[in-house]
């Protein structure tokens, strides 16, 4: 089965996000560091995993998948313009994705999870990937109706997210408002 993007429907450029969501700022909230190694499931063209890339340097890295192939060409494309040699790509689903065992500092999803066929399976292969001091991180639409984002009847609520995540054998650490429509969940290994 196909993975869908919903977000299609209230597509928006990089500058527009911007307004609503500082990559670097998040990131740093979040707490990546140099060195470490970073995930992006669902990455789309780099808007976290290029600001992700910088941070960590050249002792971190990151990890890419997306299963649109013109999404992950124009990452690769600017992740050579901008001379980042970190960055570790794959067209795949995220559902048949784990790139290491016990390896990943942080994994992250920048308001994808509702896009997945399979979240429960996403977020398993995710805690299989996860260092055991490792943390797992969902930037997600909250559930409520706003001017744009994914269609209501799709989102997943924090407590939706939670339930998903104790299912996958995670223990969620922290629920965080980020702003009027955003929300961060923090999981780490059980």
């Amino acid at each position: 089965m196909e993975h869908i993007h919903h977000h299609g429907a209230f597509h928006y450029n990089e500058a527009q996000r911007r307004d609503i969501q500082n990559p670097e700022e998040i990131l740093t909230t979040i707490g990546l560091q140099e060195g470490m190694v970073f995930m992006d499931i669902g990455c789309n063209d780099g808007f976290f995993a290029l600001p992700a890339a910088k941070i960590v340097g050249s002792t971190g890295k990151v990890y890419g998948v997306d299963i649109d192939k013109e999404s992950i060409k124009r990452l690769q494309e600017k992740a050579q313009s901008a001379g980042l040699k970190n960055i570790h790509t794959e067209i795949k689903e995220a559902e048949a994705t784990i790139f290491c065992q016990g390896c990943a500092d942080i994994i992250f999803y920048g308001t994808v999870l509702h896009d997945f066929r399979d979240p429960l399976k996403v977020l398993r292969n995710a805690r299989a990937m996860l260092s055991p001091h490792g943390k797992l991180v969902n930037l997600d639409w909250k559930k409520i109706q706003t001017e744009m984002g994914p269609p209501l009847s799709i989102r997943i609520s924090e407590k939706e997210t939670t339930i998903l995540m104790e299912k996958a054998g995670l223990k969620v650490v922290e629920i965080k408002n980020l702003s009027e429509n955003f929300y961060l969940v923090t999981a780490s290994r059980m």
